[in-house]
């Protein structure tokens, strides 16, 4: 796989005496030299290979429509009122989606870890103004793909419909399953629950922000986890 716009020399045919594999290596280093974020587009080709096969002009396709973009812990990728355009995967930090309520109190609806989508769907749906808030929990970097983009890839590559929407009902399958747990089960497993889906966010997250995810307020949840038994 080989991203666009590489300058000619990467184009060119390494010496046969070189060796296959040490050919492959050098390319490999010049490649990530001339354009580092080419080696987290292999994150995202996973995540897709998952779910459908994509040949190596396929991939190509992907990655020249995509756009890598950085932001600094508690940079915003989006405020409520504007309208949501692309889709956004994270490649390395993590993300989270929420909103404000008229009290002034953040509900979180969504954490996104390195290989993760997030957005706002209505938003990028109807192309309306959004009602989420997504900024960065950490220095995070992601790949952006427009809704133009996606459109231009579903008619050149129809089995990425079948992609999105796989994710698509996993995401409403999910969503539905969490307003249940709200509803039905105590505080202790809806943060059970949070542990199991966000392994890897349990230490990294302050409990403010786990507090707003699972519905409760800081201070419950740190009586709650003084109360709960070791491990």
């Amino acid at each position: 796989m080989t991203p666009p716009n590489l300058p000619h020399y990467l184009k060119l045919p390494f010496p046969f005496f070189i060796g296959q594999k040490t050919s492959i290596f050098i390319r490999s280093i010049i490649l990530f030299l001339h354009d580092p974020t080419a080696m987290h587009y292999e994150l995202l080709l996973e995540h897709i290979r998952k779910h459908i096969s994509l040949n190596k002009d396929e991939e190509g396709q992907i990655i020249a429509l995509l756009k890598h973009k950085r932001l600094k812990k508690k940079q915003f990728l989006l405020h409520e009122g504007d309208v949501q355009r692309q889709r956004a995967f994270v490649i390395a930090g993590c993300l989270r989606s929420y909103s404000i309520d008229k009290n002034g109190f953040e509900h979180v609806l969504q954490f996104a870890p390195a290989g993760w989508w997030i957005g706002d769907m209505r938003s990028y749906i109807t192309q309306e103004p959004g009602i989420l808030n997504i900024d960065a929990i950490d220095d995070t970097e992601l790949l952006l793909l427009s809704k133009e983009a996606t459109d231009q890839l579903f008619s050149s590559i129809p089995k990425l419909e079948r992609l999105f929407r796989i994710l698509t009902e996993n995401s409403l399958a999910t969503y539905q399953q969490r307003l249940i747990d709200n509803l039905s089960l105590p505080a202790v497993e809806r943060y059970n629950n949070f542990c199991r889906l966000y392994p890897s966010l349990i230490q990294l997250l302050p409990q403010k922000q786990i507090a707003s995810y699972i519905g409760v307020t800081p201070e419950f949840l740190s009586k709650m986890l003084r109360q709960q038994p070791e491990k």
